[in-house]
């Protein structure tokens, strides 16, 4: 058959389609894992691996989550099940695909194909990919620079302590400091208590006294709790939220009322007519005339208009009242001679 090299220098079939060469060949099509050969013929999945594998949950590859859980969840599972002429790493890694989902489901089908041929090979890749060396140098620091919280109890800071353990098993921390970090991490009053508990001093124990002293002393408490115990830690205010009070509720409302004054107030916000407020907030009418006005400004009241004569009279000397003969009464008159004796009548 006669051949033709592209311009990529690949050896083509010149008889071939031309849609041929845009179309995806399944043939060569190979995943990252090397699938070891089963020699029974009665090998099949059961629906209970599903149904496990989606009660442990599948992995999606967020920084939320845990691999060495979700690496230790998936054995768990996979050593329920014993399928004869089946090995461990044949059953593995034809099962650990379903328990991936999203991007770790992707991370698994973008490897480079025939990389992977042994169980321990899949799960190095998987928590080299998702639990790099500087995931683990950040949860190194947060074994060393553990502190117990204020309102933690004395097993609760214990069991966060083992946690963190679990989360990054390969912390690197020799086993001789571990519990002097602990012991370190802890306030005054619980660190008294097991020093009194380990009759004087916990650090003079050895690790393995020490490790079942606190043990004994946290599962006692435990099993034991106090009233303050009883608080559940998702009960507990989380740091940095604070407890909303009627008080300071009322004080953050006083802050707010001021705000606002304060913006009525400013230059350029026109301040508004106290007189036009009351009115339109109490709708003012007039209870003699019915007009939308006060009584006192009503222009056919009696007793307004009395009021406004009788400022007309004090005030103006020359109204139509002025009565021109009170000028010559002598109760009107100033002289010198008032002061003075009148002359008696002879």
């Amino acid at each position: 058959m006669e051949k033709n090299t592209d311009i990529f220098g690949i050896a083509n079939d010149r008889a071939r389609n031309i849609r041929d060469y845009v179309v995806f060949d399944p043939t060569f099509m190979s995943t990252g894992v090397v699938l070891p050969k089963i020699t029974t013929a009665q090998f099949k999945f059961k629906p209970m691996m599903f149904q496990m594998l989606q009660t442990t949950g599948h992995y999606s590859g967020a920084p939320t989550e845990d691999p060495h859980l979700h690496m230790r969840q998936f054995l768990d599972v996979a050593s329920n099940f014993k399928i004869p002429g089946v090995t461990d790493d044949a059953f593995r890694l034809r099962l650990f695909p379903y328990s991936l989902r999203d991007r770790a489901k992707s991370w698994l089908n973008s490897l480079e194909p025939n990389s992977i041929a042994t169980w321990n090979d899949l799960a190095e890749k998987f928590l080299a990919k998702y639990f790099p060396p500087s995931r683990n140098a950040k949860m190194r620091n947060e074994i060393t620079s553990f502190r117990q919280g204020d309102d933690e109890l004395l097993f609760e800071a214990w069991e966060r302590f083992k946690e963190l353990f679990r989360q990054c098993p390969h912390h690197g921390i020799p086993i001789c400091i571990q519990l002097e970090t602990f012991y370190n991490g802890l306030v005054p009053s619980s660190r008294k208590m097991l020093d009194a508990s380990s009759g004087g001093a916990l650090l003079s124990k050895s690790y393995e006294e020490g490790y079942r002293l606190i043990e004994s002393i946290t599962t006692n408490t435990y099993q034991w709790p106090t009233a303050r115990a009883n608080v559940s830690t998702t009960q507990r205010r989380p740091a940095g939220v604070h407890e909303v009070t009627e008080t300071t509720l009322l004080v953050a409302q006083v802050v707010q009322i001021h705000k606002m004054m304060k913006s009525l107030m400013t230059p350029d916000t026109p301040k508004p007519d106290p007189v036009k407020v009351v009115t339109d907030a109490l709708e003012v009418s007039c209870v003699y005339c019915g007009g939308v006005h006060l009584f006192e400004e009503c222009t056919v009241n009696p007793v307004s208009a009395n009021y406004v004569g009788n400022n007309n009279i004090y005030n103006n000397p020359y109204n139509n009242t002025y009565n021109p003969e009170w000028r010559n009464h002598p109760n009107f008159l100033w002289s010198n001679s008032q002061g003075q004796s009148k002359p008696q009548n002879t």
